[in-house]
C-alpha cells in the first residue's frame, strides 16, 4: 500500500490537475455560456468533465499499467464557443452524443491503432516536445511579472535536485505557495465548497447541428487531442494499445453526455507530467502518478461548483512556473529522443519547429500538421537515402525506438 501514496506521485497528479484546470478551464465556461447555461447546468458540465475524467484515468491506467491521462478536449471548446451560439441547451447535448459516438467508433473498428502503428517514434517525441517547450519557456517568461516567487521556485527545485531529486517538484511547489500565501498573493476567499449536483438535460438531434459542430468538434478532437495524446504514450516508451483507450473515451462521452460532458479525449501536456522522472524513477510505477490525478479530478468534479474559486486562488505565475518546472526533464528527453538518430533529424526538426509555431489551418492545430509534415519529410529523407537507383522504400513506416532517459 506504501506503493500508493508516494509523495512524488501525489504531487504529481496534483500538478496535473492544477495545470489542466488552470490552463483552459475558462474555455470551458465560455463554451457553456454560449449554449445559454443556467449556472446549474454549468455546475453539472464541470461535474461531469471531472467525474469522466478521474473514472477513466483510474480505470485506464491500472487495466494497463501505464500512465494514461484522459483530459477534456480543450480546442474543441474553443470551437463549441462559437459552434453553440444560437443552438439551445438540448441540441449541444445532441451534439456532444454525436461527436463521441464517432469516437467510439472510431476505436472500436480499429483505424486509429491502425494509423498510429505508421508514426515513427522519433516523429512523435519531436511532437511531443513542441508541444510542451511553450510552457518551459513560460517559467522564464513568468520572471517578468513575479520575479522573486518564480526564482525562490526555480532555486528550490534546482537545489532539491542535488539533495532530494524525487521531491524536487513538490518542494518547488510548496516554496511558491508558502511565498505566495506571505505577500497574500492566495485568494482563498474565493472557495466555495457546495457540493456539485447533476443535471440530467435530454437530448435534441438538428441535422445543422450535428454536421456543423458535431463533426468539427469529432475531427479536433481526434487531431489535435488523441493523436498528441497517444504520441506522447508512444515517445515515453509506453506500447498502450490505442483502440481500447480511445474506444473508453467515446463511451465515457456517450454516458456523461447527457450531463455536460462534452468530449474525452487522451491528455498530451498534462500526461506528459505523470510519464516525467519526477513522477518516479521507475517508468513502471508511473502509472501511479495518473491514478492520482484521476482522484484529483474526481474531487474536482464532485465539488464542480469551487473550481473556479481555487484555481483563481493561486497567482498564474505560480502555475506557470510549477508546469515548467514539472516538465523541463520530459521536454529534455524528448529533444534527445528526436534529435538522436542522424537520418531522422530533419524530420524531427520539421515536425518539431511546425508544432511549436502553433500554426493552426482549417481549425486545426500545429501538431497535427507538425505531424504531417514530418511524415511527409520523413517518407522523402528515406526514399533519397534507401540505395541504389532505381530502388524505393517500402511505404510502410515501422515504429522506431526513441532514447528515452526517464528509463534508464
Amino acid at each position: 500500500m506504501g506503493n500508493y501514496f508516494k509523495i512524488s506521485h501525489i504531487s504529481s497528479g496534483f500538478i496535473t490537475v492544477l495545470v489542466g484546470y488552470s490552463s483552459s478551464v475558462a474555455i470551458i465556461f465560455q463554451a457553456a455560456n454560449a449554449a445559454g447555461a443556467t449556472s446549474a447546468e454549468l455546475v453539472s458540465w464541470m461535474w461531469a468533465l471531472g467525474i469522466g475524467m478521474g473514472a477513466s484515468s483510474i480505470a485506464l491506467s491500472l487495466r494497463y499499467r501505464s500512465p494514461v491521462l484522459t483530459a477534456w478536449s480543450t480546442p474543441g471548446a474553443a470551437l463549441l464557443v462559437a459552434g453553440l451560439s444560437g443552438l439551445s441547451m438540448n441540441q449541444a447535448i445532441g451534439v456532444f452524443l454525436f461527436s463521441s459516438l464517432l469516437i467510439t467508433l472510431c476505436g472500436v473498428t480499429g483505424w486509429f491503432q491502425k494509423v498510429m502503428h505508421y508514426i515513427p517514434r522519433h516523429i512523435a517525441a519531436a511532437m511531443l516536445a513542441g508541444i510542451l517547450v511553450r510552457f518551459g519557456m513560460d517559467l522564464f517568461t513568468s520572471m517578468q511579472a513575479q520575479l522573486l516567487l518564480v526564482a525562490i521556485m526555480f532555486l528550490v527545485f534546482w537545489l532539491g535536485r542535488l539533495a532530494l531529486p524525487r521531491y524536487s517538484v513538490p518542494l518547488a511547489l510548496l516554496a511558491g505557495v508558502v511565498y505566495a500565501g506571505a505577500q497574500g498573493l492566495l485568494h482563498l476567499e474565493l472557495l466555495d465548497w457546495t457540493p456539485a449536483k447533476p443535471m440530467l438535460i435530454m437530448p435534441e438531434f438538428s441535422l445543422s447541428a450535428l454536421i456543423g459542430v458535431g463533426i468539427p468538434l469529432f475531427i479536433v478532437t481526434m487531431t489535435s487531442q488523441n493523436i498528441p495524446g497517444l504520441a506522447v504514450l508512444r515517445a515515453n516508451g509506453y506500447d498502450t494499445p490505442a483502440s481500447p483507450l480511445i474506444s473508453w473515451t467515446g463511451i465515457t462521452g456517450l454516458l456523461l453526455a447527457p450531463f455536460g460532458g462534452y468530449s474525452f479525449n487522451l491528455a498530451a501536456i498534462t500526461a506528459a507530467i505523470c510519464m516525467s522522472r519526477d513522477a518516479d524513477p521507475d517508468p513502471d510505477k508511473r502509472y501511479l502518478a495518473s491514478v492520482w490525478a484521476g482522484a484529483f479530478y474526481l474531487i474536482t468534479g464532485l465539488f464542480g461548483a469551487t473550481v473556479v474559486g481555487l484555481f483563481a486562488a493561486f497567482p498564474l505565475e505560480l502555475v506557470a512556473a510549477i508546469a515548467g518546472l514539472a516538465l523541463l526533464s520530459t521536454i529534455g528527453n524528448s529533444l534527445a529522443g528526436a534529435l538522436a538518430a542522424e537520418n531522422g533529424r530533419e524530420a524531427a526538426l520539421v515536425t518539431f519547429l511546425c508544432t511549436a509555431s502553433g500554426t493552426s489551418f482549417l481549425g486545426i492545430g500545429s501538431a497535427f500538421w507538425g505531424l504531417v509534415l514530418g511524415l511527409a519529410v520523413h517518407c522523402v529523407t528515406t526514399r533519397r537515402g534507401s540505395g541504389a537507383p532505381g530502388t524505393s522504400t517500402p511505404a510502410t513506416i515501422a515504429p522506431q525506438p526513441v532514447a528515452d532517459a526517464n528509463r534508464q
